[in-house]
């Protein structure tokens, strides 16, 4: 089994690991987002991310993490994989874990279409579509199922 087919589980000292994977991500996949939203949104990561989901990672032979996946009752709350390390199969395997764990949901960012086509490629399907985000930001939001 290579480095990056195993998911490890994420411990406290590997957060700023975890917030460089979403903030790298993020910026490289999400043309509409702000600085204000990046900074309003980066000390939650930090902060509370472990608090609220089941993190589990996937590292390169260093031990840096180059991906990871929240999870928290039957959803998928967060998968981030770093840019340089993307079309490596690294984000299927997250999301495989995630199924195998339970998940059968996700919301994506709508103009997030890289996000969107990943998912349904995996099985989800839309099913429902909100104008804002769960923090009730003006952020368009699909709301994904697992396919039964």
């Amino acid at each position: 089994m290579s480095v990056l087919e195993v998911i490890h589980s994420v411990r406290f000292d590997d957060l700023p690991g975890v917030v460089d994977v979403w903030e790298a991500s993020i910026r490289a996949s999400h043309e509409c987002v702000s600085e204000a939203y990046i900074r309003f949104f980066k000390p939650l990561a930090r902060d509370e991310l472990l608090r609220l989901v089941d993190l589990g990672s996937v590292r390169d032979t260093t031990g840096t993490i180059v991906g990871f996946v929240g999870l928290a009752d039957g959803k998928i709350e967060a998968l981030f994989v770093h840019p340089a390390w993307r079309r490596c199969g690294i984000g299927r395997r997250l999301a495989t874990y995630a199924v195998s764990r339970g998940a059968t949901s996700v919301d994506v960012d709508e103009q997030n279409e890289v996000g969107v086509s990943f998912f349904r490629e995996l099985g989800f399907e839309i099913a429902a579509r909100s104008d804002v985000d769960a923090m009730g930001k003006a952020f368009p939001m699909l709301h994904l199922r697992l396919r039964g």
